[in-house]
Parts: structure tokens; C-alpha cells; sequence
């Protein structure tokens, strides 16, 4: 059978992503090493990692002062900093960018705080001011941003929109995605908070050696993220996991109890009045305590259901209370021995109120992998803001 030029056009682009995967994420490394790790001859590889330099998508490491007699082999390593992906979670109370280039290494992160009364035009208003302020900080612009998503909180339905419900005021019609692709041409994904910091725990946090994991967001919200098989589940409209929803789980009024625990100071916001309780507990004041264990045992109602329904490895214990950890796990360690067969281990968050920008930034970068870097090596031309 004859061998047409479009195959081995398309062998070549399929070696040269193996080289790319070769690369990526091992030290620099010689074309012997690359041939050992792909399976290819070293004269292909030769080629290949030559034309990958030139493209933009490779940089020659040069060889350090007190390099071996005679001349070193020459070394290659992925550019990382071809590209960069963003993060951003869009909360209530803070607006967090995170930015990292093609490798997920950490470049800048940017926090502000936001209106929790703002409506939709002021909050993006003050998203853009974020970014531009992380950009300008990094020397970038847009057109260095290849991939980026939003979180949000509430369920996120296909046009990328909170259309069931959000503690957003007005926040059901605005278009994040929209907005922001005024001005960034990269894909622009937005998803559910909980969702992101779900696949931020399995990035960078305590579940990255799990698969199956529920991810518990306890603070005056309380909402889940799920993933199973290593796949973040969304479900058919993006409400996976709001099984608060349901008025018999309890997780609406759990935070209430710790609000109405008596000594707390009345001019307290919800916020204020669970640090003051759980602070309380410590102190081993007894109405603290009390309040403690009957929000742990709402809070196990939902937890329990959904360990019932999909049996997870681990339960990541997150959100805002998730400092309280302390406090707040015992209770729920043995409320949840009531209701569950199998009790799955509970671990706390370590990623604190970042594991949603986190989250969203893996996601770009996800997106970037399968979708804009075999693309623009299968094109014959030079990853964006790279010269030939």
C-alpha cells in the first residue's frame, strides 16, 4: 500500500507531540534520552526537537560553567512559558486571579475583595480591574493568556450561566464568558465553585492520591463537588452535587445553629458568629459545643447521602470552616457512623480559599492540552507570541 504525503505529514506531528509529552515535566534532556523515552531513532529525534525549538514550543538549556571536558551533549527542555492559563474565582466577598504558564508552575496571584451587595455590571467591573492589574504586574496581555475559567457560585448550566440559583445578587443573567471574551480570544470556561476546588484537591491538595472523592464546601454555604473514576462529575444541567437542595438534607439551616448559640455577640455577622463559636468550643464553653454538634449533625445528613450514593475513597473537609477543622470533625466523624455503611476518610483542606482559582486554573491548562497544543503543532506555524 502506497504511502501518501498527508500520512506522513501526520506521523511527523504525532512524533513530534510525543517528544513534546517526552519533555514535559522531566529535567532537560538529551536526544538520547528523548529517543529512550519515545521509541524513536535518534537521527528522527534530532530532527524533530530541532524544528520544535525553531516553532517556539522547545528552548536549548545551556550548559552550566563547570560542565564535563570536551563538549556537552546539548540539552532541551519544554518552553513552559509559551503560554499561560489563568484562574479565577469570582466569590461573594473576593476576587482571586491565579496565574501559571503551560506547566501549572505559579507565576502570580492577585486578591481583592468585592461588594457581596454589587450587582453584575460592578462585579465584572471589578474582575476586569483584577486581571488587568495581575497582567499588567506580570509584563503579559491578553493575547498571552491561552486558556482560562471562571468559578462561580451555584450551579453552572451550559451557556456557562448560574441560571438556577446564586447568592450573586443578579448574578442568574450575567454572561462572565461573555464579557471577558471581549477582550481574551482564548476558550473561556466557567464552572461551579465547589466543582473547582474538587479538582484543586485532587491537583495540589489532600486527595491527589485518590479517585473517588467528595469534596464537602462547609461555611455559611454549605455545597459539594464530586468526582468519580478521576472524572469531575457535572451531571446532565451542571447541578451535580447540590443535594442541599433538598430541604430534608438540613444543610440550608445547619450554619443557623451556630448563629443562635447563646452568647454570641449580636452585632455579629454569620461569619463573625461561627469563628466566635468555634472559638468558644475550644475554651470548652458548653453551649459552643452544643451548637458544634448539631451543626455536624445536619451537616452529616447531605454528607451521608451522598457517601451512600457513590461510596467515595475520601470526604475533603473544605470551605471556611474547614480552619475550624478541629472542632468540627469529631462530630461529624461520629454523626456520619450512624448513617453510613462504609465510612470513608475524612481529610481536611490544605489549599485554604485559593482551591477554586486552583481549580479553575487546572481546568484551562486541561483544556489547553487536549485541544490548543495539538492543534498548534499540528499547524505549521509558531505558537502564539513566539517569533519564528
Amino acid at each position: 500500500m502506497a504511502t501518501t504525503g498527508t500520512d506522513l505529514s501526520r506521523m511527523r506531528e504525532m512524533n513530534q507531540l510525543s517528544i513534546v509529552w517526552a519533555l514535559r515535566g522531566n529535567p532537560p534532556s538529551t536526544v538520547t534520552e528523548l529517543a529512550g523515552r519515545t521509541g524513536l531513532s535518534r537521527p528522527a529525534v534530532d530532527v524533530l526537537v530541532q524544528a520544535l525549538v525553531t516553532d517556539g514550543w522547545a528552548e536549548v538549556e545551556e550548559p552550566g560553567a563547570r560542565s564535563v571536558v570536551g563538549r556537552p551533549a546539548r540539552r532541551y527542555r519544554f518552553r513552559a512559558d509559551a503560554g499561560h492559563a489563568l484562574g479565577v474565582d469570582i466569590g461573594v466577598h473576593k476576587i482571586l486571579v491565579v496565574l501559571s504558564d503551560l506547566e501549572g508552575n505559579h507565576v502570580r496571584t492577585l486578591r481583592q475583595p468585592a461588594d457581596p451587595d454589587a450587582g453584575p455590571d460592578a462585579r465584572l467591573a471589578a474582575v476586569d480591574e483584577a486581571i488587568d492589574e495581575l497582567l499588567t504586574g506580570a509584563g503579559m496581555t491578553p493575547a498571552d493568556i491561552w486558556g482560562m475559567t471562571i468559578g462561580v457560585t451555584g450551579p453552572v448550566d451550559a451557556t456557562g450561566r448560574t441560571s438556577l440559583f446564586t447568592p450573586l445578587p443578579g448574578w442568574g443573567t450575567a454572561d462572565p464568558a461573555g464579557h471577558l471574551a471581549a477582550r481574551f480570544h482564548c476558550p473561556i470556561q466557567v464552572e461551579n465553585d465547589c466543582k473547582l476546588a474538587a479538582v484543586a484537591e485532587r491537583w495540589k491538595g489532600v486527595a491527589q492520591d485518590a479517585d473517588d472523592i467528595v469534596y464537602l464546601l462547609a461555611g455559611i454555604r454549605t455545597g459539594a463537588g464530586l468526582i468519580l473514576d478521576g472524572t469531575l462529575r457535572r451531571g446532565h444541567g451542571g447541578a451535580a452535587g447540590e443535594i442541599g437542595a433538598l430541604k430534608a438534607v438540613r444543610w440550608l439551616d445547619a450554619p443557623g445553629h451556630l448563629a443562635a448559640c447563646p452568647g454570641v455577640p449580636a452585632s455579629a455577622r454569620p461569619g463573625e458568629a461561627a469563628a466566635w463559636v468555634f472559638q468558644a468550643a475550644r475554651e470548652d464553653n458548653r453551649d459552643a459545643k452544643a451548637a458544634v454538634r448539631r451543626y455536624a449533625r445536619d451537616l452529616a445528613v447531605g454528607v451521608a447521602a451522598l457517601v451512600l450514593a457513590l461510596d467515595p475513597e475520601i470526604v475533603v473537609f473544605g470551605g471556611g470552616f474547614s480552619r475550624s477543622a478541629d472542632i468540627i470533625l469529631a462530630p461529624l466523624h461520629r454523626e456520619l457512623a450512624k448513617h453510613c455503611l462504609r465510612l470513608p476518610e475524612l481529610r481536611t483542606s490544605t489549599l485554604g480559599d485559593e482551591s477554586v482559582a486552583l481549580g479553575g486554573l487546572r481546568l484551562a491548562l486541561d483544556d489547553i492540552d487536549s485541544r490548543l497544543l495539538s492543534a498548534e503543532l499540528a499547524a505549521p506555524r509558531a505558537p502564539r507570541g513566539v517569533s519564528r
